[in-house]
């Protein structure tokens, strides 16, 4: 069998709806590197927010903040910032209408408020056993991958028609990813490819969210769970089963790999 590289995404993928990592997925992993295969992470989340569980499978090369920070084993590879002028911007709209921002580099996230019940209920469904700490001014002079804006669905929409050099994908009810325009998975795993030189067949991609749907689209062989949505779903050339449902073996069976 060829060496292949499988790309996992995090949150409804690998870990399941209480953020815990189905043994089955944690062993399939390790035969998965056992047999010679790289397997890495394609995520939404930023580096520091999935580092014990890098270190848990011994991964050392990850897609993160949806494709703006990419690392190749261990080092950095390549990064994308956010426009600076144009985050101010928005954080002087957000602030008039009373909508918080977060902003995260590869190292820290600081919020422009000290405290708020959206930033604690939406940051607190990743269960990293932190909210961040207070910092209006963590976005100047500073390198930023990704900006959180707290609202609800369809007031990001005035966000999204003001300020072109960005996209804003939600993720839960009441928080919106910020990050450039253009920025995907796809295009940090077309980092890591150029990197490695793995030809369309040797790769693999694993999702379940709308953040997933390019990488999902590009990537040769694609596999949406069980637990995705029907968008995502339809973006994918495979669809295994529920992360509860040992859908990652399930799917890892299909493709030949285990």
């Amino acid at each position: 069998m060829k060496k292949s590289i499988i790309f996992f995404d995090i949150d409804g993928t690998l870990l399941d709806h209480d953020k815990k990592l189905p043994a089955s997925t944690r062993e399939a992993i390790f035969d998965l590197q056992d047999k010679g295969h790289i397997v890495a992470i394609a995520t939404g989340r930023a580096p520091f927010m999935f580092e014990d569980l890098r270190k848990d499978l011994g991964i050392e090369t990850f897609v993160s903040y949806n494709g703006q920070y990419v690392v190749y084993e261990g080092e950095e590879l390549y990064t994308n910032k956010l426009n600076a002028e144009a985050l101010d911007e928005l954080t002087k709209k957000a602030i008039r209408n009373e909508h918080p921002v977060v902003y995260m580099d590869h190292q820290d996230m600081k919020a422009n408020v000290p405290e708020h019940e959206y930033i604690e209920e939406s940051i607190g469904t990743l269960k990293i056993g932190r909210v961040p700490l207070h910092d209006p001014d963590y976005y100047r002079e500073r390198d930023l991958y990704q900006s959180l804006l707290f609202c609800e669905k369809g007031e990001e929409e005035p966000y999204r028609e003001a300020f072109r050099e960005f996209d804003f994908i939600r993720w839960h009810r009441y928080s919106v990813d910020i990050i450039p325009k253009g920025g995907s998975k796809a295009k940090g795993i077309e980092k890591i490819i150029e990197q490695m030189g793995f030809t369309p067949e040797q790769q693999y991609a694993f999702g379940d969210g709308l953040n997933d749907i390019e990488m999902l689209t590009a990537v040769e062989n694609s596999f949406a769970m069980g637990n995705a949505l029907e968008e995502v779903k339809k973006s994918a050339k495979f669809v295994t089963k529920a992360v509860d449902e040992d859908g990652i073996v399930h799917g890892l069976k299909m493709a030949g790999l285990l």
